[in-house]
């Protein structure tokens, strides 16, 4: 387990294995993600360029709202 200790200004330093871990560099922005149970995720944030290319390309062909209806209700029939 890695530990750090909070300065008086509230400051940390990431210990080395949580630097590594996330690939961190100097300038990087962090994320803290506060959950409902009291404990807190960092993650590196990512920039818009890094999330290129993280949705598929709409390859697939479109399809209109009553085509999703009927597929849905095909789903809820068990069919």
């Amino acid at each position: 387990m890695q530990e750090s200790t909070i300065t008086m200004k509230g400051q940390t330093t990431l210990p080395k294995g949580v630097r590594q871990a996330l690939d961190l560099k100097p300038g990087d922005k962090l994320r803290y993600l506060i959950l409902d149970d009291g404990e807190v995720r960092i993650i590196r944030a990512r920039s818009a360029r890094e999330l290129a290319g993280a949705l598929h390309p709409l390859t697939q062909r479109v399809v209109t709202l009553d085509e999703m209806d009927a597929a849905i209700a095909a789903g809820a029939k068990g069919q």
